[in-house]
């Protein structure tokens, strides 16, 4: 695992953060206050976690005029998201490895 990989799951550990990103991601005029009043925590909070999320890779921010909209970065959760699919086949191998041990 990488170090920027690491960094996205330990982004992720944050329930908060982790329900900001769904928000995100399922909208596409995000901006702090709104995430805010869906989250049920301040907007400097909100812009706290924001922050976090921005600086791992996982949301970019756009402005128009005076609002600043977020959304999700999807190359850098993909990549999170195909290192995991890789433990799994690794696991899932494994597994059957033992079963095929065990049976014999």
């Amino acid at each position: 695992m990488s170090a920027a990989q690491a960094a996205v799951f330990s982004a992720l550990g944050d329930p908060t953060r982790l329900e900001i990103l769904s928000l995100v991601g399922e909208g596409s005029r995000n901006t702090a206050t709104t995430i805010s009043g869906s989250v049920g925590v301040s907007r400097p909070a909100v812009i706290k976690h924001l922050s976090v999320l921005e600086g791992v890779g996982l949301v970019t921010r756009s402005k128009e005029g005076r609002n600043v909209h977020f959304s999700v970065s999807a190359d850098d959760l993909n990549a999170s998201a195909d290192w995991l699919k890789d433990r799994s086949r690794q696991w899932a191998d494994r597994l059957v490895r033992l079963k095929e041990l065990a049976e014999t």
